[in-house]
């Protein structure tokens, strides 16, 4: 039975996540990622959204060195946005979310809007008719209601990528941290890079709050860092969020 979703209001900030059902991955090659990204930007408006398939737009991708080339920047248009999109992470399986909600039934409009838009081009894409849902449930969602609950939160998931080369690394902390470090400045599917000042997505995300609760960019990569190098000192952080955790 899927859990009742909170009471979202305007202004609160909200921790949304959702997974591939039976754990299936939802994301199966680089175009899956970029297209939930733009999914990301372009259903985060009032206005009803037709997604195209953008040939023009991969034909020039094909054209260019560096796909992100194409994609790190949208086109700049007038827009009523549904949610801040502060913070997002994509993983093989699953995806994380924290949103705030700016009008009435934001969140929920712009969830419905993400999985319809993406649901369908997965399903396009990969021949999946008539092969039951993508994701396990409808999307999961926890109210942060502390700025140290929000701390953690993000750092929770802006680390969550290290699990894809060090599985246990929550259980024993990584083996080598330098290495994960290193791993989570290449990993792009996140809004990690562009939250400690390197440009990955920026037009997805509203950064200026978490620049304020961690005073500045090089302050959250000093929380990251720090919750990998000192994750056993940390641990009862961990314990304050296990609820917000997928698994």
């Amino acid at each position: 039975m899927a859990s009742k979703q909170p009471q979202f209001v305007n202004s609160e900030i909200y921790h949304t996540f959702n997974r591939g059902v039976e754990k299936r991955n939802i994301f199966q090659g680089v175009v899956d990622y970029f297209r939930f990204i733009f999914c990301l930007y372009e259903c985060n408006d009032k206005d009803f959204v037709i997604m195209r398939d953008r040939i023009g737009e991969r034909k020039e991708r094909k054209r260019r060195k560096s796909i992100g080339d194409t994609y790190g920047n949208f086109p700049n248009k007038k827009r009523e946005p549904l949610v801040e999109i502060l913070v997002f992470c994509l993983m093989p399986n699953h995806y994380h979310l924290v949103l705030r909600q700016l009008t009435d039934n934001g969140i929920s409009l712009f969830m419905k809007k993400l999985g319809d838009s993406y649901v369908g081009y997965f399903n396009r894409k990969h021949n999946r008719r008539g092969m039951g849902s993508l994701f396990q449930d409808s999307f999961k969602a926890v109210h942060i209601k502390t700025t140290d609950q929000l701390i953690n939160l993000i750092c929770y998931i802006f680390t969550n990528p290290i699990e894809i080369i060090e599985k246990s690394w929550k259980i024993k902390g990584a083996g080598n941290p330098q290495r994960v470090i290193k791993y989570l400045e290449s990993y792009r599917w996140f809004s990690y890079l562009d939250c400690i000042g390197k440009s990955n997505f920026p037009s997805v995300t509203d950064r200026e709050f978490l620049f304020k609760i961690f005073d500045g960019p090089d302050n959250i990569k000093k929380f990251v860092e720090s919750w990998i190098l000192y994750k056993a000192e940390l641990s009862k952080g961990v314990n304050k969020i296990n609820d917000l955790i997928l698994e």
